[in-house]
């Protein structure tokens, strides 16, 4: 008999919906109940493409005896960190608090029916073992614990909940300057693995916000230390079995510190961001290696996240048939049986198969290891002729694992990680001219603002035509930025419009008026036990950096000064942690370079397909500092700021700040005039 959870839209709860354990979703009936039994409550948070969450739930979660513990004891809600990051975010720095060590998923957390944590955990096994209790020993301990020793319960509570304020408060507003920026380099720099790629050892995240920032800071000022930074990163990763050698995308991250063997999950998050990054970097470099990574990543996205309904979903599983990795890896025999001896040979160099196994011992997950151009050499071979056999297998090699059994995908539809896909398709179709990329962005950005905006204010998730839950900070920003992003791809009257919606909401329900920044939940938001504005960044941005950024845009595309000035007490809200540990916030200092020196806007008018054409050779340039919008002739009434008559040949207008400069018809000396403009003074 299925329990509470059947009805929810989060694929991660359907998971467990059959579950012997009397789930509940969160909401106000799990909560009273709790209240009116005064029982605690067991609140355990994941994710469906989270390898360890599958382990606990096949473990413990669908074993009656345990299940009945559970049940017995506690009040028991399951959630998605997905769609309820504000509890995620609360519970896991309660976990670092109490347990003093990291968190991650699954989260376990024992609390009192008013919602405050006195025991976490993470995964638990079913009998005790990795130097772990069992799950239903531990139950039994924290509900006798919860009998006995309610004072020191009680005592403990006051405690964490004076730290979480502690946490949140905001210190006094202080300035950020130029110094803050030179340091976060000189941080990543520290912790930069020169000879891998990446920030710290094992396990190793892509961190795009930290890449993002170093290929700025080349662009800007000619770092050549950030630019290697960003690109020994990228390159490693695309080179590595992070990235699917097949298939496209990247997984989460790599377990080792070579960028190896991953964690098979493939996250929405970090795909849009990487593609963003790698675009720019084909800009930078010229690498054809970039341009490859973009078109197979963008290929994945829409064969396998895109709905037909034009939003993108959220994950693929690490898991195919209960085993971790099992649709990616390969042994020699099933290579060898798919491939001629020809193609074999060049791919077995290619990708490692002719040492010794990778994966558990046993199996081999793809990497490069010899470029094509030694293998030509040593085989005597045309390089050209060897990337057609390469080509070749790694066709014949997709095919069939098409076959296999598929990861499971969890479709639902974030608006937050949509906004990040967005982004990114758009860049990168921007770049390549690539007009299907910048459809599929298009598409996903109509499908978040047709079914998801909701009486001027943004809905989280939404799945099977039903959406729901107070959208989030990171809905808000990341979306702002994406419809600036998609603008510069092709430019809607009605994007404008939405980002001034979208700017509006930020400041009436987020900001915090008294100290500045954005709170993660809005005014209105379900009362936690604590009400955070988290401004470092994590997996994605900080929503108070991207935030930060995309007013400022937005003040430049509109007139509009409020938008600027609460991007400026942001940041200056933002001062003492940045301070602290300037390489943790990339996003906000990105914001901050361009409120010390502000972007230039570039407005391109005239007949197709001449305006056309300037905009397209402009945007495959990295010019980050750079709006460049081309607006169609049949356009009119904008904000003042791009409001520029319609032309009669190609005529472009730049403008720093809400100064602009005469109009340009020759598309040489416009060209010189943005990039000036998109450059440190």
């Amino acid at each position: 008999m299925a329990n509470r959870l059947a009805q929810q839209t989060s694929p991660y709860l359907q998971q467990h919906a059959d579950n012997p354990v009397e789930w509940y979703p969160w909401g106000e009936e799990a909560l009273a109940r709790a209240r009116a039994e005064d029982k605690p409550i067991l609140l355990s948070i994941g994710y469906s493409a989270c390898h360890w969450c599958h382990v606990m739930a096949h473990e413990s979660f669908e074993d009656p005896e345990v299940a009945a513990v559970m049940n017995r004891l506690f009040v028991n809600i399951k959630v998605d960190r997905e769609e309820r990051p504000d509890l995620d975010q609360i519970y896991q720095i309660a976990h670092q608090m109490l347990g003093q060590r990291g968190g991650g998923w699954p989260l376990t957390v024992f609390m009192t029916p008013d919602q405050k944590p006195f025991y976490t955990g993470t995964y638990f096994p079913k009998e005790s073992r990795y130097g772990l209790p069992g799950f239903g020993a531990v139950c039994e301990r924290i509900a006798e614990a919860w009998r006995t020793q309610r004072g020191q319960i009680d005592h403990q509570n006051t405690l964490l909940l004076e730290a979480l304020a502690r946490h949140v408060q905001t210190p006094a507003p202080g300035a950020l300057s130029q110094r803050d920026i030179d340091a976060a380099i000189e941080g990543l720099q520290q912790s930069f693995d020169a000879r891998e790629g990446g920030f710290g050892g094992a396990p190793k995240f892509p961190h795009p916000a930290e890449l993002e920032f170093c290929l700025r800071r080349y662009a800007v000022t000619g770092d050549t230390g950030a630019l290697e930074m960003a690109e020994l990163t990228l390159a490693k990763m695309a080179l590595g079995g992070i990235y699917d050698q097949l298939g496209g995308g990247f997984a989460r991250y790599s377990v080792d510190g070579t960028w190896t063997i991953p964690h098979f999950e493939k996250m929405l998050y970090d795909n849009g961001p990487l593609l963003r990054l790698y675009a720019d970097l084909w800009c930078v470099t010229g690498n054809a290696l970039y341009e490859r990574i973009v078109a197979e990543t963008a290929a994945w996205i829409m064969r396998e996240m895109q709905a037909p309904e034009g939003g993108y979903y959220s994950s693929l599983d690490a898991d195919s048939e209960h085993e971790e990795g099992k649709f990616y890896v390969w042994s020699r025999d099933q290579v060898r049986a798919q491939l001629s001896p020809e193609q074999y040979e060049l791919f077995a160099a290619h990708y490692g198969l002719d040492a010794a196994p990778n994966f558990e011992g046993e199996s081999w997950h793809l990497r490069v290891v010899k470029p094509i151009a030694d293998i030509a050499r040593a085989t005597g071979r045309d390089a050209a002729q060897c990337q057609a056999l390469l080509d070749a297998a790694r066709a014949v090699l997709f095919a069939v694992r098409e076959a296999r059994v598929r990861p499971g995908r969890d479709e639902k539809i974030l608006t937050s990680w949509n906004a990040l896909a967005i982004r990114g398709m758009a860049r990168a179709g921007s770049v390549f001219g690539r007009e299907d990329w910048i459809d599929s962005a298009a598409r996903a950005w109509r499908y978040i603002r047709d079914n998801l905006w909701k009486n001027g204010a943004l809905l989280a998730t939404a799945k099977d035509g039903r959406a729901h839950l107070e959208a989030y900070l990171d809905d808000y920003a990341f979306m702002l930025a994406a419809t600036l992003e998609l603008a510069q791809a092709r430019f809607d009257h009605g994007q404008v419009d939405f980002a001034q919606q979208l700017g509006d909401v930020l400041l009436e329900r987020f900001e915090d008026r008294v100290g500045g920044g954005f709170y993660f939940t809005a005014s209105d938001h379900e009362a936690l036990i604590v009400r955070l504005k988290p401004v470092h960044d994590g997996a994605t941005p900080s929503g108070n950096g991207v935030a930060a950024a995309a007013l400022q845009r937005l003040s430049l595309l509109t007139g509009e000064a409020r938008y600027a000035e609460s991007a400026q007490r942001a940041l200056a809200a933002a001062s003492a942690p940045v301070h602290d540990l300037p390489h943790a916030h990339p996003s906000l200092l990105m914001a901050l370079e361009e409120q010390l020196d502000p972007a230039c806007t570039a407005i391109l008018r005239g007949p197709h397909p001449a305006a056309d054409e300037w905009h397209d050779r402009l945007v495959r340039q990295y010019l980050p500092r750079a709006l460049i919008l081309a607006i169609p002739e049949n356009v009119h009434g904008l904000p003042a700021p791009i409001d520029k008559p319609a032309a009669p040949i190609a005529t472009g207008w730049v403008c720093r700040g809400m100064t602009c400069l005469p109009p340009e018809t020759e598309f040489e000396a416009l060209a010189r005039l943005v990039c000036n403009a998109g450059q440190s003074v």
